[in-house]
């Protein structure tokens, strides 16, 4: 075949977003690498529990417990913890306690993290990036956590300031375009026509985007046009002249 298709890499992760609104998430242990996760859970709209002795407690961990954003359990780990988990993230310093965690969860068949042992992750925690609606991860598949942070870093400053602000407007954008073409069938079309406004607009032009403009844009679909930044404008100017 004259086609030419990638080529595979093994050893990778498959990244995903994991949907966890909602959910309940065990973290066994309270300090710095426990209180990253459960800022990570609850930004995800988990629901989290902490298990860990009260003076095992970091500042930060302390503050989510005292500020009722997390549920805690004042005592070291017991299997009966894993209740109603639907994923568990341990972090504690304790190698032996980590993997017997490990093990009950492989046994429930609950997802988990054990930190700092890659062999016990059914999934890592990479070096992310967020700008509102937008989230970038990197990760190194457990080699080196701090490369994850170092190049994360990198990609961070290529990024304009206002990119989290382009993605809310589009994502505004797209719910009204649906309103316009419910259809299921006209998936395939809307997510193209989206798509094509994403690449003829510049980021400026989608930040600028006004909820006039997100009420015109969608008037061009069913003639399959897509507007430029400019087009939309004419359109608005003409529109205010002719009901003055």
């Amino acid at each position: 075949m004259s086609q030419r298709f990638p080529d595979v890499q093994g050893g990778g992760s498959l990244i995903v977003a994991w949907q966890v609104k909602g959910k309940n998430i065990l973290v066994v242990g309270g300090g710095e690498v426990a209180a990253g996760r459960i800022l990570h859970s609850l930004n995800a709209d988990a629901k989290v529990t902490v298990v860990c002795p009260k003076s095992g407690l970091n500042d930060e961990v302390a503050f989510r417990v005292a500020q009722q954003q997390i549920s805690h359990v004042d005592r070291c780990f017991e299997p009966h913890d894993l209740d109603g988990a639907d994923m568990v993230l341990s972090a504690v310093d304790d190698p032996a306690t980590s993997s017997r965690i490990w093990q009950f969860c492989k046994e429930r068949q609950l997802p988990a993290n054990i930190a700092d042992i890659p062999s016990e992750c059914d999934f890592y925690f990479g070096s992310m990036y967020r700008d509102g609606p937008l989230q970038v991860m990197v990760s190194t598949n457990g080699n080196g956590p701090k490369m994850a942070s170092i190049v994360r870093k990198k990609i961070a400053d290529t990024l304009p300031q206002n990119t989290g602000a382009a993605i809310v407007n589009v994502g505004k954008l797209r719910k009204k375009l649906r309103d316009v073409a419910p259809d299921i069938s006209e998936g395939p079309k809307r997510m193209k026509w989206i798509s094509n406004i994403c690449e003829l607009w510049t980021l400026e032009e989608l930040v600028k985007m006004s909820d006039e403009d997100m009420d015109l844009v969608p008037t061009f679909y069913d003639a399959n046009i897509v507007p430029s930044f400019d087009d939309i404008h004419a359109k608005s100017d003409a529109s205010n002249f002719t009901s003055q």
